[in-house]
């Protein structure tokens, strides 16, 4: 079967992998996301995951932190987290190799863009940790640069408690509208909060579509990728 992607970063925040709470990591949550990885990885399409972390600290909303420290610290976070994932997909034998952009070289590879698309083009699930190694910067950006350094065909966007975009904040405002299809200029325009406007440009200057979708349900990650329209798809047209 010819599948409509054949290399993705799915990006995946830190609060989905703390299950219903929110926060810390939930095995059952980040074990089931790992068996869906699984099985697209089995379908050969190569698969790239970046991790958020704010089930761990989020750098942005430090109150009294130096906010280049806490970014920092919202980095480190990821890195537990993309353990946590790497060690859920090796449990049910997939490759899997964790690279991290502040050095840890005791626990996970250097980020090396060479190395990460051989592990690919090996079948091998690679997990980008460490955000962009540079604070000010969100794993939404990470997500978008890691794109487009790996040539991907596109990012999807696994969001908790959304699925897709909407015209108002659904959850105070009932008759909010999700869109199926949107265009950067829209999102910048707009100022919906999708992702940060930084990782939105990177994605228009670069032609890499992003489709957002609820992961509360991780098979929609399967049903994307053969094809099937869920959440909302944001590109150039």
């Amino acid at each position: 079967m010819e599948h409509k992607y054949k290399r993705i970063v799915l990006k995946i925040s830190g609060e989905a992998l703390g299950g219903e709470k929110g926060n810390g990591i939930d095995e059952m949550t980040i074990s089931h996301i790992a068996r869906v990885i699984k099985t697209v990885n089995e379908m050969d399409i190569q698969v790239a995951v970046v991790v958020g972390g704010g089930n761990i600290w989020r750098g942005a909303s430090a109150k009294t932190t130096d906010r280049a420290t806490s970014d920092y610290m919202g980095m480190l976070g990821t890195i537990i987290n993309g353990m946590a994932l790497q060690d859920a997909l090796e449990k049910i034998d997939v490759p899997t190799r964790v690279q991290t952009a502040i050095e840890m070289r005791q626990v996970a590879e250097p980020y090396i863009r060479r190395r990460a698309i051989r592990h690919l083009e090996k079948g091998r699930v690679v997990i980008f940790a460490g955000g962009s190694g540079n604070p000010f910067f969100s794993t939404d950006t990470t997500a978008a640069l890691r794109a487009a350094e790996i040539d991907a065909d596109v990012i999807l966007l696994a969001k908790k408690g959304v699925d897709g975009v909407y015209d108002a904040d659904p959850k105070i405002n009932p008759d909010a509208t999700m869109f199926t299809e949107l265009n950067y200029i829209e999102i910048l325009n707009r100022g919906l909060k999708v992702m940060d406007s930084t990782a939105t440009s990177l994605c228009m200057d670069n032609s890499i579509p992003i489709i957002v979708f609820g992961l509360e349900n991780p098979e929609n990650i399967i049903k994307i990728v053969n094809g099937e329209m869920i959440g909302t798809m944001i590109n150039n047209e």
